[in-house]
Formats: C-alpha cells, sequence, structure tokens
C-alpha cells in the first residue's frame, strides 16, 4: 500500500464536512451521507471492499465480520477512543491494523462529566421537567433540595486522561479527590490534586460521597460495579458514568436506585444502548443523557483529523501514531 493508487476507504457514519471533503481529497473515498448505521451484511460488504475500514464506536466489528473480510483491508481506523466494539486479537491474527482517536475528546467528556454530576447532585434535570410540567408553585424553604458538592468525596474510578482532567476540575469546585487505577499516577500530579490514592476498590467505594466511571470497558472491567460493589456504596452516594455501560450491573443498579439505596445517578451510557433499562426512565433520581460526553463540534473535527493521520501515514509506509496494541489496553 504504499504506491501512488489512492486507497479505497469506506466510512460507516456521516463525519463532519469538513472532515468527509478532506478524505475525498485524499482517498478513494466511499461515504454514508444518509447516517444510516450499516447492518451487519452491509458491514460485510464494506470490509470486502475496503482497504481501510472507517467505523465508529456503534459499529461492532466482531470475529466473524474480521475473518470473512477481504485480502484486501489491511486497516480498521476507528472513529473514537474506545476500541471494545473491535476484536483486536482477531484482526491482528488477520494482520490489519487497528488505530482510535485517543486524547481529542478529554476536556469535552470531562466538561460533560462535571455538568452530569452537578446536575444530578443539584436535580437539574427534575427541576427542568417541574417547570415545563407547569406544576412549579413557586420557590420555597424545602423545595427541590439537592447536595452541595463542596467538601464532597469523589471517588474516580479510572485516572487516565479523562479521570485526571475530571480531578483538575472537581478540585476547583472544592471536592476531595480519591481515586482507583490500575497504576497509581505520578506522585507530582497526585500532589496536585491532593489526591488519595485507594488500591482496593470496594474500600475506596464504601467511602465516597459521589463516584464517577472513568476507566474504558474491557473483558476486565465489564461490570466492575457488580451489585456487590455497588452495595457497598452508602445510601447518600451518587454514581456518574461517561464512560461504557457494560462497566456496570445495570439492572442491580437500576433496582438499588429505586429502593433508594443510592441517592441518584447521572448517566451517559447504557449497557445495552440505545435500548435503556424502561425502569430508569420511570425514576426522578436519574439524569440520563444520550451518550454525548464527547459531542461537541471542536472534539467530533479534531476526532476526524486523527482517522486521516492514521490512514495517511498508514497507506504512506509508516507506522500511525495512534495503533491499538492489546497488551496497553
Amino acid at each position: 500500500m504504499t504506491d501512488k493508487k489512492k486507497p479505497l476507504v469506506v466510512v460507516t457514519r456521516k463525519l463532519p464536512d469538513v472532515i468527509e471533503t478532506r478524505m475525498m481529497e485524499l482517498f478513494d473515498t466511499r461515504l454514508n451521507p444518509d447516517d444510516v448505521p450499516l447492518t451487519p451484511a452491509q458491514m460485510q460488504d464494506a470490509m470486502n471492499i475496503a482497504e481501510v475500514l472507517v467505523p465508529t464506536v456503534t459499529d461492532r466489528i466482531d470475529r466473524a465480520l474480521i475473518e470473512a473480510a477481504g485480502p484486501q483491508l489491511r486497516l480498521i481506523a476507528s472513529f473514537g477512543t474506545g476500541v471494545d466494539h473491535i476484536d483486536l486479537k482477531a484482526a491482528r491474527e488477520r494482520g490489519i491494523v487497528v488505530t482510535n482517536t485517543p486524547g481529542v475528546l478529554t476536556e469535552d467528556t470531562a466538561d460533560m462529566t462535571m455538568a452530569l454530576l452537578l446536575a444530578t447532585a443539584r436535580r437539574l434535570a427534575e427541576g427542568e421537567r417541574l417547570v415545563r410540567s407547569g406544576q412549579w408553585t413557586g420557590w420555597g424553604p424545602t423545595t427541590m433540595l439537592g447536595h452541595r458538592i463542596s467538601g464532597k468525596r469523589l471517588g474516580i474510578l479510572g485516572m487516565g486522561r479523562i479521570g485526571s482532567a475530571l480531578a483538575k476540575r472537581a478540585r476547583a469546585f472544592g471536592m476531595s479527590i480519591h481515586y482507583h487505577n490500575r497504576r497509581r499516577v505520578h506522585p507530582e500530579l497526585e500532589q496536585e490534586l491532593e489526591a488519595t490514592y485507594w488500591s482496593s476498590l470496594d474500600q475506596m467505594l464504601a467511602r465516597m460521597d459521589i463516584v464517577s466511571i472513568n476507566c474504558p470497558h474491557t473483558p476486565a472491567t465489564y461490570h466492575l460495579l457488580s451489585e456487590r460493589r455497588l452495595k457497598l456504596l452508602r445510601p447518600h452516594c451518587y454514581i456518574v458514568n461517561t464512560s461504557r455501560g457494560e462497566v456496570i450491573d445495570e439492572v442491580a443498579l437500576t433496582r438499588m436506585l429505586s429502593k433508594g439505596e443510592i441517592a441518584g445517578a447521572g448517566l451517559d451510557v447504557f449497557e445495552h444502548e440505545p435500548a435503556v433499562n424502561p425502569k430508569l426512565l420511570r425514576l426522578d433520581n436519574v439524569v440520563l443523557l444520550p451518550h454525548m460526553g464527547s459531542a461537541t463540534i471542536e472534539g467530533r473535527i479534531d476526532m476526524g483529523e486523527k482517522v486521516v493521520i492514521n490512514i495517511k501515514t498508514f497507506t504512506d509506509g509508516h507506522a500511525p501514531p495512534d495503533r491499538v496494541l492489546e497488551a496497553l489496553l
């Protein structure tokens, strides 16, 4: 793939216009202007012709699709940070390189996490619904009482780029920062954030006022917040998740929220999205968002530019800068 012929690139969803235009200039590009998700059969057709496939995090690229792909497919340049939708082992066995778009969504997702944290603790969505319903009768000294976040303990599960960015924001709001991570962060960052490290997730969960999920979804993190661990949370605790729905046992979470065993939750992601547990929809102590944590114009353009760079670098015969390696996940 180092000759002058433009590589055939198939894009599975509608991307920002500026990115699609650049792809058309550089590559032999097939776009999806209608933005209708591809069926498994359509995805297989795309993988039978594409030299480079550009899927998104909602496209399930499993072993069966990869093993049946045409021999010309050499790169899967995913538009997104998470790669749990791609069978990385099957791709490696087929000699297909996988790239993603890390780093560019950090600030946007941290902003949304902080917003969701505030919305949940201060009952913003519930208050907004009250006004729209026409049932608000005016200010009252005990009306719509939420909780102050200043002085509260925030437990961050996953202290990577986004977790660290969230910690900086939460610190500015006067929160006490705690975290659990596979590896302890650099001492300078820990000191800057005045963060407390917990090697035991169980011990951290039992002591927090708010818990934020910021770890990726991998086989090791599936239902990391199991029913057993959710029961470690104190009744006044809130949970915020802008990572992946599969990290939490959603059935157990819903049941505990409905019983008041957890104070509330702010969820931008769901275990079986776009399907949402109907019982969650009926709860007032939950803020629900449609997986929009990274949804800014600037962020989407930055993601697209990373995809273009990864494709161009690879097709020029070099190692793409954002290659995904299983061992590093």
